[in-house]
């Protein structure tokens, strides 16, 4: 992909409802929803749904998913994560690829929870867009080329498309329209369930008895504004922690390099699936941590799609789906277009595979109050680079008041073992890096800094933003 800084472009701007994602098709079938007179949960839904056809090599209907809800009074949050099979051995060997890395896929059950809790169109209705987008095909873009031939699709994809092909997929079409007709049991019972277990090590009960649960989000305050985040298996604690650092100080680029180093490796370390990680947000504990050296800190990198709907009844959805890294475990049930999650790599922190258990998960959807009210929710997707995005980009909207497109585009930094990537607009400021006994790395690839959205109320409107990086856009109502 050719690298080039671009021009600034300015936020999109609704009065009553608003949906950013990244791909096209995403947000027109969000828009479509909320015309109809769906709510934000609506929305978000579809645009999800539309999502797992339009970048399979980031989400899918045999990922994960999570999601924070504002109600317009309180927050919840949504765990859509699944666990290896009951029957693992706790000695296996962690696989970071093929039958032995997949996880029950909890997206579709987390689907059904929000449209019954929140949604007020069906779960049926929503999934229309992403049916016709399978079934009558979908122009590919340039990031969504991009990334379909470099990350190896399964073969039952056929060959990479390139720049604006015409792509169909009718099995999964058929999937997604059976999941319509009959719920959430089509995949998880009877054929398609079937069909999951031959081909990976979960078995038909690991699938019959998952359940998404409502848990709830950890919180912290910074600089007036509540970070809202979700709790372990997600290193949600990681951007809440690294935010807390930063706010003992000035908010500069070594400040915020440390602080991200600190929580990453906190969250390592104590994320795991049940694991109270409240005292980590502690001022004691946030007070001392800043005292100590930063630490080296490594993971893979993932693939994940972010999006965000607002209605104008007050309701807002900040959603985050995955397969972990490209295209899953490589693993596609047969017959069915379901391409099955590698989650399982992940058991690698832990160090062991963990029976029935959910492994450390880098997904994290974020949400912003002020005050008791919404400001709004945002999103960056990209493995490890998910946490660094969040303190990132809410330092951008709270410490500097950039706008949603302004704090997503702004040129990023990657921690990544003791080397800092640096985008286009941080080279300038290198020896910052360097300064700190790390190597500063001018980055020329975009695709290392992940991919976001937000939308933030704005007095009476909504200003939205959704990462230049990425192939799609906010629009609204």
């Amino acid at each position: 992909m050719a690298f080039r800084l671009g021009p600034a472009r300015p936020p999109a701007v609704a009065a009553e409802a608003m949906v950013a994602t990244s791909q096209p098709a995403a947000t027109r079938a969000g828009l479509r929803v909320l015309e109809r007179g769906g709510n934000a949960a609506d929305a978000a839904l579809a645009a999800a749904a539309v999502l797992c056809v339009t970048e399979p090599m980031s989400t899918g209907v045999g990922g994960d998913a999570f999601a924070l809800v504002w109600d317009g009074k309180r927050l919840h949050g949504l765990d859509a994560a699944g666990s290896a099979p009951a029957g693992a051995q706790p000695t296996s060997p962690v696989e970071s690829s093929g039958p032995r890395s997949v996880t029950v896929p909890g997206a579709v059950r987390g689907w059904a929870a929000l449209a019954e809790r929140f949604g007020t169109l069906g779960l049926d209705s929503l999934l229309a867009d992403s049916i016709a987008a399978a079934e009558q095909g979908f122009a590919v873009g340039r990031v969504t080329a991009d990334a379909w031939r470099r990350l190896h699709p399964p073969r039952e994809l056929g060959p990479p498309p390139t720049l604006g092909d015409r792509v169909f997929l009718p099995e999964l079409g058929r999937t997604l329209r059976r999941i319509a007709e009959h719920g959430p049991e089509a995949l998880y019972a009877g054929e398609i369930a079937a069909r999951i277990a031959e081909a990976t090590w979960l078995d038909e009960d690991d699938l019959a008895v998952y359940r998404p649960a409502w848990v709830a989000p950890l919180t912290l305050d910074y600089r007036g504004v509540t970070v809202c985040e979700l709790p372990p298996p997600t290193q949600g604690v990681a951007a809440l922690e690294g935010l807390g650092l930063l706010g003992l100080g000035e908010p500069s680029l070594a400040a915020q390099v440390e602080s991200v180093r600190l929580a990453l490796e906190d969250a390592r370390d104590g994320v795991r699936d049940g694991a109270d990680v409240s005292g980590l947000l502690e001022p004691g504990f946030l007070s001392a941590r800043r005292a100590k050296a930063a630490p080296v800190v490594s993971e893979p990198a993932g693939g994940t799609v972010y999006l965000c709907a607002v209605d104008g009844y007050g309701l807002a959805v900040s959603l985050i789906q995955s397969l972990y890294e490209g295209f899953g475990s490589g693993v596609v049930a047969a017959g069915t277009g379901v391409i099955l999650q590698n989650r399982g790599a992940c058991f690698a922190v832990s160090g062991a595979v963990e029976p029935g258990r959910r492994p450390y998960h880098t997904i994290i959807p974020g949400m912003l109050l002020r005050d008791g009210a919404l400001v709004g929710p945002f999103g960056v997707m990209g493995g490890l680079m998910q946490a660094q995005g969040h303190v990132q980009v809410v330092s951008g909207l709270v410490d500097d008041r950039l706008d949603p497109q302004a704090a997503l585009d702004r040129s990023r930094f990657r921690v990544q073992g003791r080397e800092v990537l640096l985008e286009e607009g941080l080279w300038p400021r290198a020896e910052e890096i360097e300064a700190l006994g790390l190597t500063a790395v001018r980055s020329t690839d975009p695709r290392l800094f992940g991919g976001g959205q937000a939308i933030v109320l704005e007095g009476e409107v909504l200003l939205g933003g959704s990462d230049s990086r990425k192939d799609g856009y906010a629009a609204g109502l």
